[in-house]
């Protein structure tokens, strides 16, 4: 895609994020500190559940100092309502440990009166920070123009075919910040997270996938698919295969006799008594010898003949 064609589609993207999102203003009582934290909890999560976990993280904790210092298990509890709290949790603690080895403090006002070259430079060196947060920073602190990008929001580009698959690995979004002007860069790049973090939350939205096709109809190729799970075919497999064993086993339908009509040939015949084979003994040479009448009763007087003599 060439650069004219890129930046209008920026613009269409935006005028499609006005109809579906509000944007979210700065919050200009924040401190440069705090915009960098709340930055850590609002990558990859939407602006309501970021809001929330930061004010409980004010509201838990007497300080920056003990936040550093309390485990990530525990801060991932007090940050439960964001989608990945440890991960936001992590980014949290690093941020504040980096922060207080390089200053001994947790003010980073001073950062306001430097030039804005350096000051990136020495946010992106600090450990904790990402793209997003460094550039959520630059827009919302060090009033630059830097629309922050986060994996989510990422995905939607590359669906978009704003961006390649190089550009979605190194992070960068070229054309973005020459397509959205400086003054509607907080308006856009909260907008835009919007959209970015629904996507992370349910990509296969009916509502979200008519977001995007009003944006790219030719995106229909690009959208995630969902995928079968194995353990789920493997479950399935076996009864579907029963069921067709069953049905090769079965045999087809007997027609009805006639009435009146004489019995088949090959029928079995009912065996008379007298023919009823006993059951069978073995002789002393091994072969099996069977009867084919009843034994006869011995009368009394045939007994008494054999009997030996007192």
């Amino acid at each position: 895609m060439t650069a004219q064609n890129r930046s209008a589609q920026f613009v269409k993207l935006h005028k499609v994020l006005k109809k579906h999102y509000k944007p979210v203003p700065v919050n200009s009582a924040r401190t440069a500190m705090e915009h960098l934290l709340f930055a850590c909890c609002l990558e990859d999560a939407p602006h309501d559940a970021a809001e929330e976990a930061f004010a409980a993280l004010v509201h838990t904790f007497f300080d920056w100092n003990e936040v550093r210092v309390t485990s990530i298990a525990e801060l991932s509890e007090v940050m439960a309502c964001l989608s990945d709290p440890r991960a936001a949790a992590n980014r949290v603690k690093r941020v504040l440990h980096a922060v207080f080895e390089a200053t001994f403090k947790f003010d980073l006002e001073d950062l306001k009166k430097k030039n804005l070259g350096p000051t990136v430079q020495w946010l992106e060196k600090l450990d904790g920070t990402t793209r997003f947060t460094v550039a959520y920073v630059v827009q919302a602190a060090l009033d630059g123009h830097s629309i922050p990008v986060d994996a989510g929001t990422m995905a939607v580009l590359r669906v978009l075919d704003l961006v390649s698959e190089k550009d979605a690995a190194t992070g960068g979004v070229p054309g973005l910040e020459r397509a959205v002007p400086k003054s509607k860069g907080v308006e856009f790049g909260s907008m835009l997270h919007e959209l970015g973090a629904q996507f992370s939350a349910n990509p296969y939205s009916p509502a979200l996938r008519e977001i995007l096709l009003s944006i790219d109809p030719e995106c229909q190729s690009r959208l995630p698919k969902r995928r079968v799970d194995r353990g789920q075919r493997k479950l399935v497999e076996p009864s579907t295969e029963k069921t067709s064993a069953k049905k090769q086993q079965t045999p087809a339908g007997k027609p009805r006799k006639a009435a009146g009509a004489a019995p088949a040939a090959d029928s079995p015949k009912k065996k008379s008594p007298a023919t009823v084979d006993s059951p069978s003994k073995s002789s002393k040479s091994g072969k099996t010898l069977s009867r084919t009448t009843p034994p006869k009763k011995r009368s009394a007087s045939e007994g008494l003949a054999k009997r030996k003599p007192r």
